[in-house]
């Protein structure tokens, strides 16, 4: 992937990519089966299930719509008041984020986290500053598909595909902005493997958050081999 001269909106994912939310989600999880009065798979399994719609992950594990809108709403329950603040910025995201809005890189969060809190976590990590918006999914599920989020990202923010690049650590990241015609980025810090993003088709994929700034760098780049 070439440097990006031309490119003056970016796309962030939020869990993986921005932050590391991964204690406030298992813990949530492991709540809601908890209330559930079920047992929980492995820490280590709930972890796969950061990135993806959790509804979806929920009725796959369980098998049953139903249940696992209840588990949701025992998930959002301890979320809401504890779970979104069990996180932490990836170092050095914030600095990137200050110096791509200095050189006129409109940078957006696009996220399948509920808006709702998405919002809220921005704000806590005061990251407010260099967001044009914070998009993510209602609550009810809608736009939970990233390839749906990011078409209707593109109109809220008013931009052309070829002039927007997408930032994120799972597959549904590069598979949605693939499908919307969109360049994409895979981060490896995040929840997905380098294979994973491979095979989604990634225009590059970094290891380190100072690469990022690589791409809008006249120096030459090259991704993870």
């Amino acid at each position: 992937m070439s440097p990006v001269r031309n490119r003056p909106c970016a796309f962030f994912d939020l869990d993986g990519t921005l932050t590391n939310p991964q204690v406030g989600i298992v813990n949530c999880i492991e709540y809601a089966f908890e209330r559930l009065g079920l047992t929980a798979p492995e820490r280590e399994t709930l972890t796969t299930w950061i990135g993806p719609p959790l509804q979806e992950s929920f009725q796959q594990f369980l098998g049953d719509r139903n249940l696992a809108s209840q588990a949701l709403g025992f998930y959002r329950e301890r979320f809401s008041s504890r779970g979104l603040l069990e996180n932490e910025i990836i170092p050095g995201m914030g600095e990137l984020l200050e110096t791509l809005s200095s050189r006129g890189v409109e940078c957006s969060v696009v996220t399948s986290k509920p808006r709702v809190f998405a919002r809220r976590i921005v704000e806590h990590f005061g990251l407010n500053p260099w967001l044009t918006q914070v998009i993510g999914s209602e609550l009810d599920g809608t736009r939970g598909d990233k390839t749906e989020l990011i078409r209707y990202a593109l109109e809220q923010i008013g931009r052309r595909a070829a002039d927007t690049i997408m930032l994120g650590d799972r597959h549904h990241d590069i598979t949605g902005a693939r499908n919307n015609g969109v360049a994409s980025i895979g981060v490896t810090w995040g929840f997905g493997s380098i294979t994973e993003l491979r095979e989604a088709g990634a225009d590059a994929i970094v290891n380190e958050v100072p690469r990022l700034m690589d791409y809008w760098d006249l120096a030459e780049t090259a991704g993870v081999n």
